[in-house]
Formats: structure tokens, sequence, C-alpha cells
């Protein structure tokens, strides 16, 4: 159970990069190597969480492989594609068709049954 909570908060945390890296990439406009683009990426405080964001959760995952068999570590980090499911439909306002919520269903009843 234990993994199973550890998990839930590493996957919150990968998705939340994902998603801020997302609103970094609004942000800063059509990417190009010129130094303007640097300064701008530099400055965008949504790629300054994205990466606190990654960073925490990388810790988290150092934490996980190195207490849990891997085999039932791994197949945890599978728990982000049911966190950014749920940001496309509450953070962005997609719609998203039954059978890919039949597919997070199975997801976390996967992670259930690893978990046990």
């Amino acid at each position: 159970m234990k993994l199973l909570l550890i998990s839930v908060v590493q996957s919150s945390l990968l998705c939340a990069g994902q998603v801020l890296l997302k609103f970094a990439l609004q942000a800063l406009g059509t990417p190009s190597w010129s130094m303007a683009f640097v300064l701008r990426s530099l400055a965008n405080w949504w790629l300054l969480a994205c990466g606190l964001c990654y960073g925490a959760a990388t810790l988290l995952w150092l934490y996980i492989i190195k207490h849990y068999p891997f085999s039932m570590a791994y197949p945890m980090i599978s728990l982000s594609y049911v966190f950014g499911m749920l940001a496309a439909v509450f953070i962005f306002h997609e719609q998203v068709p039954l059978a890919r919520w039949v597919g997070v269903l199975l997801i976390i009843a996967g992670c259930a049954l690893i978990a046990k």
C-alpha cells in the first residue's frame, strides 16, 4: 500500500511537470535558436516550475526503485497516464472518448493488482 501511495505522488508530480511544460511552451511562442528565445526560456516561471516537479518526481523515483522490486515499481509509472487524462479533461477541457476511459480504468486495476 505504501508503494501505491508514493507512486501516486510521484506520478502526480510527473503529470504536473507535463502540464506546466505545456503552459511554458504556449507562453514561449515559436521556438528558435535565437538568444532572445533562450532568454525568454530562462525567465519563464512555468518552465522553472516544470523542472522542480520533474526534479521532485525523480527523487521519489530513486526512493521507489531502491526500496521496492523493479517488477512492482516500474508499472506504477503508468499512473501518470491516469493523471494525464484527468488533466486533459479538467485543465485543458478536452473531450475524452469512452474507449480511453476504459483504458484508464484498466491501468488503475493493473496498478492495484501489482501493489498487492
